[in-house]
């Protein structure tokens, strides 16, 4: 049986995560979703109701992530044609994200990122959303 590795802290976990990946800034994902990348949602429904949405994102919850984009898996959605697919990964505030486009990169989506601060710091820089009408 594997011996199960130390406990470490988040904060430790996500500051390794993130030295794996070219996070973007709000400005970079809006000009990388226009050349074709997949801008992809996973907040929770009640946070998108709350905040609004981006134009043209792909909503999958968090939970389901890697079955639908993975694509090898039964359960993908048609957009993950492949693993070279470009994938940026939006949460609220840019956290979970993180976490997320590094699992999509285990699973050999060597492109997937996320958006640094999240939908927050995306509808700040003032880029469209639902809120203000697209």
């Amino acid at each position: 049986m594997d011996t199960p590795p130390a406990p470490r802290p988040i904060d430790e976990v996500l500051a390794e995560t993130r030295r794996r990946l070219h996070r973007l800034q709000p400005a970079e994902a809006a000009a990388r979703m226009a050349d074709g990348a997949l801008l992809v949602d996973t907040r929770p429904v009640a946070q998108r109701e709350a905040d609004g949405e981006v134009p043209g994102a792909l909503v999958v919850e968090r939970n389901v992530l890697e079955w639908r984009l993975d694509p090898a898996s039964g359960a993908r959605l048609p957009e993950a044609t492949g693993h070279d697919v470009e994938v940026i990964v939006l949460c609220n505030e840019g956290y979970a994200s993180s976490l997320a486009a590094d699992s999509l990169r285990a699973l050999g989506l060597h492109r997937a990122t996320d958006v640094v601060g999240g939908y927050q710091a995306w509808a700040a820089a003032g880029l469209p959303t639902t809120r203000d009408g697209g």
